[in-house]
C-alpha cells in the first residue's frame, strides 16, 4: 500500500463502502441484450468470435420483450438502460422495430456498433425508433483500423457513422479504441482525428486474453507499454481537450482516479445484467459461458437476477492463488469477473504489469 497517498486510500475506502452497498442491494441499471451473432466483419480481437453468417439464429424479438415486460412488473423500466450488442446489431434488418418496442415499454436504450453498415438514413430511423446513445469502434488511423477489423472500408465507414453522431445534437455516444502493439505509437494521432470530428468522449481498452485475441499475442501490450498507456490517458486527460477513460477491465493501482471518471468496479452481476443470443443469463457480456446464470427460456429473468448471481456479489472466493496475499484484495476484488477461467482461476492482473 505504500506507494497509495494516504488521500487516495481514503477516497478508495469510501469506493469501497459504497461498492458494497450497491452489490447487496443489486439494482439492474444496464442490460445488454446479445440480438445476434451475426457481424460483418472478422476482427483480430473478437472476444465472442462472431461471423457472418452465425450457426445460432438471432434471438425473436418477442423473447426479448418478454424479458423486458418481465423486469417492468418489478421495477421501474426508466432506469434499466438496455444495449444492444452482438454481433453486430445492424446485421439485424428489424433493428428499428426492436427499439421502437423497447423504447415504447419505458425503456431507454443504445447499441455498440462498428459502424460498417450505418447509413444516413438507417441513422435517421433508429433515433427515431428511441435510440439514446451509441457506442462506435475505431481501433485506429486507417489502415491499423482495417489490420485490426478485417475489412478495407471498414475506417471509412466508422468515420462515416461518427461524424453523423457529433453533427447530432444532443445525443450521447462515444468511440472505443483498442490499444494494441500496432497502434499504441500513433495515439495522439488518433485523438486528433477524434477532437476534429467533434467526440467528447474516449474509452481505450486493451485486449485480454479470450477468444481469438487469446491466440494472437502480438496484440497485446509489453508490462512497459502498458504503462506508458496509463501515462498517456493520464496526461490526456490532464489536456482537457476529450475526456478520454481507460475500460473498465482492471484495479489500476497508483493510477485509480487518475485515469477514469470513477474508481475501479466491477458491476457485472450487481447492476450489469445480459440477455444473450442463446437465451443465457449472464452479466457482463463479455464473461465466460462457466459463468452464466440461467436461462430465459427455462427460467423467471427476476427469480435469477435476485437469487443467482452470488459469485458475483460476494468475491471472497477469488482470494485464492495470486489474489491470497494481495493488500489490494480489498479494492480489487479479484479483478473483473470477465478475467476467470472456467475453474475461477485469474488470466490477467492488471497491477502486476504496473509493478
Amino acid at each position: 500500500m505504500g506507494e497509495l497517498s494516504l488521500r487516495r486510500r481514503l477516497a478508495l475506502e469510501l469506493w469501497r463502502i459504497e461498492e458494497c452497498r450497491v452489490a447487496r442491494e443489486h439494482p439492474l441499471r444496464q442490460l445488454f441484450w446479445e440480438c445476434t451473432l451475426r457481424c460483418n466483419l472478422h476482427c483480430r480481437h473478437c472476444g465472442s468470435d462472431c461471423k457472418q453468417e452465425a450457426a445460432r439464429p438471432d434471438m425473436p424479438l418477442a423473447d426479448f420483450l418478454g424479458v423486458l415486460d418481465n423486469i417492468a412488473s418489478h421495477t421501474d423500466p426508466h432506469k434499466v438502460f438496455v444495449i444492444i450488442t452482438g454481433g453486430e446489431p445492424l446485421m439485424r434488418p428489424d433493428l428499428e422495430a426492436c427499439g421502437r418496442a423497447i423504447y415504447e415499454r419505458g425503456f431507454p436504450w443504445g447499441m455498440v456498433t462498428n459502424g460498417l453498415a450505418m447509413t444516413e438514413a438507417r441513422f435517421r430511423r433508429l433515433l427515431a425508433a428511441g435510440m439514446h446513445s451509441a457506442t462506435v469502434s475505431l481501433d485506429g488511423l486507417e489502415e491499423d483500423h482495417n489490420f485490426m477489423r478485417g475489412h478495407g472500408r471498414s475506417f471509412e465507414r466508422a468515420v462515416a457513422a461518427i461524424r453523423m453522431m457529433a453533427q447530432t445534437p444532443d445525443f450521447l455516444f462515444d468511440v472505443v479504441t483498442c490499444c494494441n502493439r500496432r497502434n499504441i505509437d500513433r495515439l495522439d494521432e488518433v485523438k486528433e482525428l477524434l477532437i476534429g470530428l467533434g467526440v467528447k468522449r474516449w474509452r481505450i481498452f486493451t485486449v485480454f486474453p479470450v477468444g481469438r485475441a487469446a491466440q494472437d499475442p502480438a496484440l497485446q501490450l509489453t508490462n512497459e507499454e502498458f504503462r506508458c498507456l496509463m501515462e498517456y490517458i493520464k496526461q490526456t486527460r490532464e489536456e482537457g481537450r476529450i475526456r478520454v477513460d481507460y475500460g473498465c477491465e482492471g484495479f489500476l493501482g497508483r493510477y485509480e482516479g487518475e485515469v477514469r471518471n470513477r474508481f475501479y468496479g466491477c458491476r457485472a452481476g450487481i447492476s450489469v445484467g445480459s440477455v444473450l443470443a442463446d437465451g443465457s443469463i449472464s452479466a457482463c457480456a463479455s464473461i465466460r459461458a462457466d459463468y452464466h446464470q440461467g436461462n430465459i427460456y427455462k427460467d423467471d429473468f427476476w427469480e435469477v437476477w435476485q437469487t443467482r448471481f452470488e459469485k458475483f456479489r460476494d468475491r471472497a472466493w477469488m482470494r485464492t492463488g495470486q489474489c491470497a496475499d494481495c493488500s489490494f484484495f480489498r479494492y480489487c476484488q479479484g479483478n473483473g469477473m470477465h478475467l476467470r477461467d472456467g475453474d475461477g482461476r485469474l488470466l490477467l492482473c492488471h497491477l502486476e504489469r504496473l509493478k
